[in-house]
């Protein structure tokens, strides 16, 4: 028995105290951790120093757990609405009354009532996530939502829509790169996304001590980019510069003639719809000076190896898709996409991209949202549609809902319309560990296991990660209360209204996939799907497997268990793939697929309206993630409190002070906040926190206070981007007040 195996069982049963290995799955580093666990309670979180890529390293976000996994305010046994609170019961009484009620659902209105949001931390879940897709699936949802348009979702599109594959997403190859331009990106404060980088300062700052650069492009002087060169653009302008720095580029010759020969089609294309966004004609919307613009582009082009990276920033404008789409573009056009210190590509740890694209499980535009006519992502809708999908009659009416380690309510714009709808389903019920701000008009309330309750493997991370990596970790302790995995939870609903995931007609396309895992297996036919067997089919026959002992050294969930503080897979990621991450029939990728060059040609800044001459942006906060960590005692010392960023120019214009009361209003809604004036804003511009405003079960995130940023946003349907669905949620134009006095 390996040490952390005894440690486990010495923890499960009671002796106490023992230090078990785990890793962090709040954000993407996934740092190693060390959880001290006394009397099956957790005492203690600490950063895990025999970690072979975090050392030692974790923010006070993962540390903080501790107070999260104690936390008295954590829903640990099943709750049913009782009036205008909740009462306990038994899982056998919830689930049989969700069962029957659903059944009574079906009956009247048909399976297609039946819908689903689930959070960002499922993410971080692979059993979470395996039995929403196989629930999906099998039930044959519709309805179904998640964080990733409040998130990501544009750059699966631009991934789709460039290389056939929506989850073939490369990462700046941060070890090697000489040249990193990072665009609405913070990864000192965010630890990365899009990329899993432990240690990731480190990695940052390396670069200009071998002689690169780093230049930052965001609104604001960000902590990242107070460490390195800072371009100061105008919200929601990345669009216009990176058409802007394509033209220059082309312009002047600078293109890499063979990588564009070698790797692509449509560059001529692409050419002529960049051709009238001369730095001139951009400067009005960026705010960036031509002679500036023109030279990055030239450093850019001429660098001996660069990478273009953009993440939150980017992803929450009007024209999401498009940037997400043109950072790729500039870097193949460079010749640094698969290159050496450019954007590359990692290899997935189970075969995702390569399986989706021989099976069809999930994709781009497959079906279309009743409201809005959105194409589906990733089998996802847009989440800012939701509440019209309940309130609008007719066929395909949303009527029964479910929540997965979300909140919505907080996340999705226009907050006031959801809270209304939700109260009009006819069932509602929450899997989560607190009663939140959503949640709180549930039906039902079933609690979840924490991370350090459940086993877990990082299937999604490893092709993101510069330095392969994954790690497997046992549960670290029994589940609190009367907690249940949320695999648990969803398959035992399922059961209820006769769906078995994973277990249905031979010809669906799960079924295939499970079929084909199975008959790598001798005997294979009458496994029982779990969340550990699926795991290992899928490490085993993937890029690093075993084969089943055909492949001496590669993977298994055996061997990563020997491992318990991880394994490094690679020193680095491999260059030369392009040609089998791309999945269109001619291996090339897409340079002018015809929504982009629709994009392109209808490219327009909004009319300037001088009743909100502001634009407002979002703000990430190193001690909060989304708005489920407010309730954490170590995160609010120091009498933290919502504040929002305001350049000194624009507060004087409103005879504002630093520390005053204000009103931030937009066309959709207002908040009151508290003003912080720096100069890291550029002028014009708002920098707000989003998670706040709390209206849960949690005392303290409560008396936090604060607004919720999304008030001002809105859910009105030409303000969905349309190619992803993408929540509009950064260059909102806003008026800003004084409150002081008042």
């Amino acid at each position: 028995m390996c040490c952390c195996s005894l440690w486990r069982r010495c923890c499960l049963e009671g002796v106490s105290p023992r230090e078990i290995p785990t890793y962090c799955r709040i954000c993407e580093p996934l740092c190693g951790l060390i959880a001290t666990v006394e009397d099956g309670r957790l005492v203690q979180l600490r950063a895990d120093k025999d970690h072979p890529l975090s050392r030692g390293n974790a923010c006070p976000k993962g540390i903080a757990f501790t107070d999260i996994q104690n936390d008295p305010d954590r829903v640990l046994y099943p709750l049913r609405r009782n009036g205008t609170g909740f009462e306990r019961v038994s899982w056998e009484e919830a689930l049989d009354d969700i069962g029957a009620r659903l059944r009574g659902i079906f009956r009247e209105h048909g399976r297609e009532s039946l819908g689903w949001y689930f959070g960002n931390p499922s993410s971080f879940s692979y059993s979470h996530t395996l039995w929403i897709v196989g629930f999906q699936m099998a039930a044959r949802l519709r309805h179904v939502y998640s964080a990733g348009s409040q998130d990501i979702n544009n750059r699966f599109v631009a991934s789709h829509l460039l290389y056939g594959s929506l989850t073939s997403v490369p990462v700046p190859d941060l070890d090697r790169t000489e040249f990193l331009l990072m665009l609405g990106a913070n990864p000192l404060v965010s630890h990365g996304s899009a990329m899993s980088v432990p240690r990731i300062r480190e990695k940052l700052t390396a670069i200009p001590k071998r002689g690169g650069r780093v230049v930052v492009v965001d609104p604001r002087r960000t902590e990242t980019a107070r460490l390195f060169e800072h371009v100061g653009i105008r919200p929601d302008g990345d669009a216009w510069l990176l058409a802007s720095l394509l033209q220059v580029i082309f312009a002047e010759g600078l293109e890499d003639q063979a990588a564009l020969q070698r790797q692509a089609s449509g560059a001529r294309e692409l050419r002529d719809a960049v051709q009238r966004f001369t730095p001139e004609a951009t400067a009005p919307i960026t705010g960036l000076d031509p002679d500036s613009v023109r030279t990055l582009a030239r450093d850019l082009a001429r660098a001996g190896s660069a990478a273009v990276y953009g993440r939150t920033g980017t992803c929450l404008g009007r024209h999401a898709t498009l940037v997400a789409f043109l950072i790729d573009a500039l870097a193949l056009v460079t010749g640094n996409l698969d290159a050496p210190g450019g954007s590359v590509f990692g290899k997935e740890l189970v075969a995702v991209s390569e399986l989706n694209a021989r099976l069809g499980l999930i994709g781009y535009g497959k079906t279309r949202s009743r409201i809005g006519d959105f194409p589906d992502v990733l089998g996802t809708f847009p989440a800012a549609v939701m509440a019209k999908e309940i309130t609008t009659p007719g066929p395909g009416q949303l009527r029964a809902l479910f929540t997965s380690a979300g909140n919505p309510v907080s996340s999705v714009p226009n907050p006031a319309e959801l809270s209304s709808a939700l109260a009009q389903l006819d069932l509602f019920v929450s899997i989560d560990l607190y009663v939140n701000d959503t949640n709180r008009a549930a039906d039902y309330i079933l609690p979840a296991t924490t991370f350090l309750e459940r086993d877990d493997i990082p299937l999604p991370f490893t092709a993101l990660s510069p330095t392969p990596y994954t790690q497997y970790t046992e549960r670290v302790l029994e589940p609190y209360g009367e907690a249940r995995e949320e695999w648990q939870i969803i398959d035992a609903i399922a059961t209820r209204i006769g769906v078995q995931p994973f277990a249905f007609g031979p010809a669906r396309p799960a079924a295939r996939l499970l079929s084909a895992l199975r008959r790598r297996v001798p005997g294979g036919s009458a496994l029982r799907p779990t969340p550990p067997l699926l795991a290992d089919l899928a490490l085993r026959t993937g890029p690093y497997g075993d084969r089943f002992g055909l492949r001496p050294g590669g993977l298994s969930l055996g061997k990563l268990r020997r491992h318990p503080h991880g394994l490094v897979l690679a020193d680095g990621i491999a260059t030369g793939v392009l040609r089998k991450v791309v999945q269109h029939k001619n291996n090339r990728v897409q340079l002018a697929p015809p929504e982009i060059l629709t994009e392109l040609a209808s490219l327009a800044d909004r009319p300037t309206d001088p009743t909100y001459p502001l634009r407002a942006i979002g703000l990430r906060e190193l001690k909060s993630h989304n708005s489920w960590m407010h309730n954490a005692e170590p995160l609010m010392r120091g009498n933290r409190a919502h504040a929002a960023h305001i350049n000194p120019k624009d507060a004087a214009l409103a005879g504002i002070s630093d520390g005053d009361p204000c009103r931030i209003t937009s066309p959709h809604g207002t908040i009151h906040t508290t003003a912080h004036l720096t100069e890291d804003l550029t002028a014009g511009t708002i920098a707000i926190p989003h998670g706040w405003g709390h209206n849960g079960g949690w005392h303290r995130a409560n008396a936090a206070g604060g607004p919720n940023v999304n008030d001002l946003m809105s859910t009105n349907l030409e303000d969905v981007e349309r190619l992803s669905g993408m929540a509009n949620l950064n260059g909102i134009p806003v008026r800003l007040d004084s409150l002081a006095g008042s």
